[in-house]
Parts: structure tokens; C-alpha cells; sequence
């Protein structure tokens, strides 16, 4: 495989006409490489339009979801980033690029692990992965500029809506398979708040989240 040819079909192919089409974003895309995150069982799939699986039962997003989030979030360079779900690290060092600061919160002792090791290798220093659940908010550091759920969420904890700052941003996907939303939740004053709906999608469940209780009668 011509690993350069294939990043650049995903671009073109996938999160281009995805309505990616913020420079910065697509110039990052060639910048952090992907495969670097990807386990390598997986490799073959690195650039494919799938979620790539991780241990535990948890994904990596879709590559188009993954630039969709970033663009949609426009990160600033003075911002603190707050994921929950680190995942394979691989979107706190798309994230790290953009921000001042990112702070992952990993539920599964072998996922922090295996993001910590990927962003070592990939020289990335602005990120610290913790080990804890932070699927109902998380307020060590708190409040955020940027708080990225990086799992699927039924409804979105009220304490991520406390721990951000006025100006900040929430990206979570919501609901309940495989009709799930996500959306970009904006702090737009101490008691204000103004939810995008970017797009439909299906996400795995976040670990560690509270499930909802379904009464049938």
C-alpha cells in the first residue's frame, strides 16, 4: 500500500465531500498520521471509512467524523481541550496541534496505555492522558475551553455544561442507536447555551456511561 496515496484518497475521497473543507484541518490530516494510531491488526484499514475497533469493546471515530468534529470546533491556540475517551489518541494529537493544552480521560487501564504510547511516538507533548471515568463530567481543570465526548452519549451529562467556559464547545454524539446525532453545544453566557445539530450518525457506547433505564408497560 502507498501509505502517502492513501491519506491522500481519504482526503479527497471521504472528508472533503463531507463538507470538510477548512484548510488548516486537511493540511493537519497529512500532518498527524493516522496509521501511527491505528492498531496494527488494523492497519490495512487506517485510511478506510470504518470505525477502526480498539480493546474493550471501543472505536476509533470514522476518519470523516474525526475532521468534521475539528473543523466544526475551530480550535484556538490559547484553548484547553477536556476528551473524554481517549481512544487511541489519535484525536487528542489532531486537537493538540490546534490547542494550547488537552487533558484525555481513559476509563480502561489498557487504553490509556496504548494512547499514551501512541502519542509518545508521535512526539506529541501537550497532552496528558488520566486514568478515570469521566462519562458524567469531569472537573479537575475545569472549566474548558473545548470538551470533546469521544463515545456515544443517550443524553449529555449536565455537568459537561457546567465545566465549560462562557465561549466554550461541547462536541458529543447523542441518542440511541443507530439514530444518534451529533451536535456542537456552544456556552453563550453563564445560563445560556446554543446546540448545532451537525449530523446523523451511530457511535459506540461511551465506557463507562450511565445507561437510562426503559420501562415498558
Amino acid at each position: 500500500m502507498n501509505i502517502e496515496q492513501a491519506r491522500f484518497n481519504m482526503i479527497e475521497q471521504q472528508i472533503r465531500p463531507w463538507n470538510v473543507l477548512d484548510q488548516d484541518v486537511l493540511d493537519l490530516l497529512h500532518v498527524v498520521k493516522r496509521e501511527q494510531f491505528v492498531p496494527e491488526a488494523y492497519q490495512n484499514l487506517a485510511f478506510a471509512d470504518v470505525e477502526i475497533p480498539l480493546p474493550g469493546g471501543v472505536a476509533m471515530f470514522n476518519p470523516k467524523v474525526e475532521a468534521r468534529i475539528l473543523q466544526e470546533l475551530k480550535l484556538q491556540k490559547n484553548e484547553t481541550v477536556l476528551e473524554v475517551g481517549a481512544g487511541s489518541g489519535y484525536m487528542a494529537a489532531l486537537m493538540a496541534h490546534q490547542a494550547r493544552q488537552v487533558t484525555t480521560v481513559e476509563l480502561s487501564p489498557e487504553i490509556k496505555a496504548l494512547a499514551e504510547q501512541n502519542l509518545k511516538k508521535a512526539g506529541v507533548d501537550n497532552v496528558t492522558v488520566v486514568e478515570g471515568n469521566a462519562a458524567a463530567g469531569w472537573d479537575k481543570g475545569a472549566p474548558f475551553d473545548v470538551i470533546v465526548i469521544s463515545g456515544g452519549l443517550e443524553s449529555l451529562p449536565a455537568a459537561f455544561l457546567q465545566q465549560l467556559k462562557v465561549g466554550g464547545r461541547i462536541a458529543a454524539i447523542v441518542g440511541q442507536a443507530p439514530a444518534m446525532t451529533c451536535e456542537i453545544v456552544t456556552r453563550v453566557s453563564e445560563t445560556g447555551y446554543d446546540t448545532v445539530k451537525l449530523f446523523e450518525t451511530n457511535a459506540k457506547p461511551l465506557a463507562g456511561a450511565p445507561v437510562a433505564s426503559r420501562f415498558t408497560f
